[in-house]
């Protein structure tokens, strides 16, 4: 018998399949070990040897695994063509090598996608494991953990409020931070623009100024609303004809197939998707065997898929769609290991596969592989200039005409934000329409009718903030990380709060800025860009076997270690008042009027400063405690939003104590009385301006609503960390306003209980589910196919036959046929033998031995029938 390891259960069951019954595939889910998260897993005085440890989650499928490895006679490693898929296999031969498991002979294979031609052609292709990348792994796995091990314990000790830093994740959040500074300090230009509309043979045309008073017109000449006035009432009095009219012919090629970065910049751009989720639905379409792997530095494809996408255009357009000979194209990775075949559909003949967000991805993915292949679009641009009279006033109009659409007849790549000279993003999407307008045929000396000029005011715009695509793309030019590592580093940011993501967009949140300015501060080399990428590409060399891995941690592990110590050895508050001069531009920007950023707006005398709190960074007055005032670390340089101290409301009629409005790390709040005794309560978003009335309110919940009419038990409302919510023996449901919670009643009370424990109306456990959508009848066999939700998510069923949908189709989305498809592919993999078994014992039961029925010791068979199929299990 012959073991094969893949990653995924859904490779291992497609894989077997293709392979025979010769071959037991089983999955190892992942990776099966790693560093344990303690002091000593890399031991850099020992050569830095690691000690690595199982996952606890893995000990079950490692069981399974080392059992077959016992009997099996050839162990096969098939995980995925990668750095980490090298990683994974070897970890699995050292698992079974201590276990003493490890068959005589071991062998690994890989292959691009997930069909029966490439896993039969990479069992024939078998090889050893590939050392240098495995060293790769080693020394990118123990640089990440000395990184982090090191580096955050010194911030937790001196940086309040830090959760972790990491050797690439600090380096992208620094990106995202400094965006956030550029922005602050932009300050918008004023700029106008004059244009004249024209018409020729009926046709309209827009001109605009581009040269007056004999000088040339860049985009902010016109600074002023008094200066566009005048010139607009030049080109209005001036007489203008044809000057220069010039054509010239343009190509645009086709861009290549996607890489694994190109594809989350352009799902991003077009799909609206995160990196992680393009991921995640492009491993669940290799996995289902529609296109090759998704993690590759490569844009070249085999030569099989470039024949089969040019006959694929040429069946879909003709032939002059394709270029004479087959478009080649040059992967720049440095290393062919790590520069698989580019991503493509593994058939072309398909333009779809899967529905959802998978459809959407895999169309994608099938429209930049074709078009790739296809021939390059050919345009004419047309640039006409028009002088009036004196030649001091010149207008220029702009147009283009797609002579052959080429490849743009599928596909045109998406953009990012674009920032033009004056940094006017909306200028330069206006000099792009510009190009694309159609012009009039217009010559030398023609004098088209001016139908009207007008003048427009512009600001110029700040740098956009980082979007998924944008962020992804600025790492790549940097070489900071690699394309399979993007998704995991911006969910890091993302998870430690360091960012935040609004309408695809990433700020920088106060915790990120702070750590980003300490680590500027004391760490500098470590965050620098240039060092992160000189280091990848020194981690590149070691997977290209041009540099020994140890080699590679010992000249950083010199200079980072004693660094670290350092830092270590420093006062919190020396950390702080490092911090307070090293951000004083920022955090005490000059003022308009000339005054002291730094005094105090609330007592006047006092000077601010940065202080470090409990849970982070704020801004102090040097009076406390005579004064009060504080102001967020976040709130750059304001003088409004700060918080002077407690806001008093009134007195509570009931007790006659204070309420007063306070701020704390989790925002606002109101509290009543003084001490350990004092009554508190957080102030939510929804409730508009706060006054006694309202703090009295929030402060006396919970409100009793009244007793349950049949368990006489109380029923309560109150607001908790998620929300406004309902109470009642331990269940709760939710309200949807602060309001409801003073307002809601019994009855409404009693009926959001029972909806909730109902579970939003789904079924017990136990009771027979309803299906989802009754698709009709199959179109062979009559029976009715109904959607239905299951334990482990939908599946079709004819009442014979289950068939589990695929991660790829979405259950609103599919169609009968489908079903039907599903459900006959299903029936067909099912094992004959089984359905044998089952006849038997009917053939039995029918009529064998009636009278044999009536036989006592025949009710003594009936336990031994049952034991039968469960021992079989057991086999």
């Amino acid at each position: 018998m012959q073991l094969v390891i893949v990653e995924s259960p859904a490779k291992a069951k497609t894989i077997e399949k293709y392979l025979g019954k010769d071959y037991h595939v089983l999955a190892s889910y992942g990776h099966v070990r790693d560093l344990p998260a303690k002091d000593g897993s890399v031991n850099p005085d020992a050569d830095f040897a690691m000690e690595w440890e199982t996952y606890a989650d893995k000990s079950r499928q490692l069981k399974a695994i080392t059992d077959e490895a016992k009997k099996a006679d050839r162990l096969i490693l098939a995980t995925d063509p990668d750095r980490e898929g090298e990683a994974i296999s070897w970890h699995v031969q050292e698992v079974l090598r201590n276990r003493k498991a490890l068959p005589k002979e071991v062998e690994r294979v890989t292959f691009n996608a997930i069909t029966k031609p490439a896993i039969l052609a990479a069992m024939k292709a078998p090889r050893e494991l590939d050392t240098d990348l495995i060293d790769a792994y080693r020394a990118r796995r123990a640089l990440d953990y000395l990184v982090g091990f090191t580096l955050s314990p010194v911030l937790w000790r001196k940086l309040p409020g830090a959760k972790s830093a990491g050797r690439v994740q600090s380096v992208a959040l620094r990106l995202v931070v400094q965006r956030e500074r550029e922005i602050e300090v932009f300050k918008p230009q004023e700029y106008w623009s004059v244009e004249a509309t024209f018409e020729q043979d009926g046709t309209p045309f827009v001109a605009r100024l581009t040269a007056w008073e004999g000088k040339k017109l860049d985009r902010l000449s016109i600074g002023d609303e008094g200066t566009a006035t005048r010139a607009k009432a030049a080109v209005e009095a001036g007489r203008f004809s044809v000057a220069r009219v010039e054509t010239k012919p343009a190509t645009r090629n086709p861009p290549p197939p996607f890489t694994t970065s190109t594809l989350q910049q352009e799902a991003a751009r077009k799909l609206g998707f995160s990196a992680s989720h393009t991921m995640r639905i492009a491993q669940a379409l290799y996995e289902d065997g529609a296109i090759t792997y998704m993690r590759t530095d490569g844009v070249q494809m085999d030569g099989s898929a470039i024949d089969a996408a040019r006959k694929a255009v040429i069946e879909r357009y003709d032939g002059g769609y394709v270029p004479e000979k087959p478009r080649q194209y040059q992967t720049k990775a440095k290393n062919a290991q790590e520069a698989h075949e580019a991503i493509r559909p593994t058939d072309f003949s398909k333009d779809r596969a899967g529905s959802g967000d998978h459809g959407r991805l895999y169309e994608l993915i099938w429209k930049r592989a074709l078009a790739s292949q296809m021939a390059a679009a050919r345009m004419e641009r047309t640039s006409i200039e028009l002088e009036d009279g004196t030649s001091k006033c010149v207008l220029r109009a702009t147009g283009q005409v797609v002579l052959f659409p080429g490849y743009l007849a599928l596909y045109e790549e998406g953009r990012d934000d674009r920032v033009a000279v004056g940094g006017s993003g909306q200028q330069a999407d206006a000099a792009d329409d510009e190009d694309s307008r159609r012009l009039p045929h217009l010559k030398s000396g023609d004098a088209p009718a001016k139908t009207g000029v007008k003048s427009e005011q512009h600001f110029t715009q700040p740098p956009p903030r980082f979007s998924d695509a944008s962020l992804i793309k600025r790492l790549e030019e940097l070489g900071i990380g690699r394309p399979s590592t993007y998704a995991s580093i911006i969910d890091v940011l993302k998870d430690r709060g360091y960012v935040r993501l609004e309408k695809n967009r990433f700020y920088a949140e106060e915790t990120g800025r702070l750590l980003t300015a300490f680590l500027e501060r004391f760490f500098e080399k470590y965050v620098s860009y240039d060092f992160t990428a000189g280091l990848e590409e020194e981690l590149d060399d070691v997977s290209g076997g041009r540099a020994e891995w140890q080699a590679v941690l010992e000249a950083f592990w010199r200079d980072f270690k004693p660094r670290t110590d350092e830092v270590k050895e420093r006062q919190p508050s020396e950390v702080t008042a490092a911090l307070d001069e090293f951000l004083s531009d920022y955090l005490f920007p000059p003022k308009d009027d000339g005054s002291d950023p730094r005094a105090c707006p609330n007592c006047g005398d006092g000077r601010l400063s940065l202080r470090g709190g409990r849970f982070g960074a704020f801004v102090a007055c040097s009076n406390y405690p005579d004064c009060k005032f504080t102001r967020r670390f976040g709130q750059a340089g304001g003088a409004d939003g700060g918080d002077s101290g407690p806001e008093t409301l009134g007195t509570d009629p009931e007790t006659n104590l204070p309420v007063e409005r306070k701020s704390g790390r989790f925002g606002p709040y109101i509290q009543l009385g003084e001490g350990k005794e004092a009554k508190r309560a957080s102030i939510p978003k929804d409730i508009g301006e706060l006054d006694l009335d309202w703090a009295l309110k929030l402060l006396s919940l919970p409100r009793t609503i009244g007793d349950h009419p049949e368990t006489g038990a109380p029923i309560t409302a109150s607001i908790g960390r998620y929300g406004p919510y309902l109470a009642h023996s331990g269940k709760y449901a939710r309200l949807q306003s602060t309001a409801d919670v003073f307002e809601t009643g019994m009855n409404a009370a009693v009926v959001k209980l029972a909806e909730a424990a109902a579970g939003g109306g789904r079924p017990a456990r136990g009771a027979a589910r309803e299906p989802l959508k009754v698709l009709g009848k199959h179109p062979r066999t009559e029976a009715e196919i109904k959607l239905m939700e299951g334990r482990y998510g939908a599946y079709v069923t004819d009442g014979e036959t289950n068939a589990t949908l695929p991660k790829t189709v979405q259950p609103d989305e599919l169609t009968l046929e489908e079903a039907a498809q599903l459900i006959d592919a299903r029936a067909a993999a099912a094992p004959a033998s089984k359905g044998k078994k089952k006849a038997a014992p009917k053939k039995a039961a029918a009529g064998a031995k009636k009278p044999a029925a009536a036989k006592k010791p025949a009710a003594a068979k009936k336990p031994a029938a049952k034991k039968a199929p469960a021992k079989k299990k057991a086999e």
